[in-house]
């Protein structure tokens, strides 16, 4: 009984997601490079501080467990 209403239901969506794909409004290449680059250079920047931190940390552990 359940799977006609479902049936039904399912072109309703398509539709939907049709209408709401066509909203989207899709960056340049300009834009896409340029955060793209932004992405790369933070992502390098956070780890080399995590490598850092690490670095830290290793080196305070193996200090106090020396004592």
């Amino acid at each position: 009984m359940g799977d006609s209403a479902e049936k039904q239901a399912r072109p309703g969506f398509l539709k939907g997601v049709k209408s709401e794909f066509k909203k989207i409004v899709w960056p340049d290449r300009q834009a896409t490079i340029k955060q793209s680059i932004a992405v790369v250079a933070i992502s390098v920047v956070v780890g080399v501080l995590i490598a850092l931190i690490d670095y830290v940390v290793k080196y305070g552990v193996n200090f106090i467990t020396s004592i």
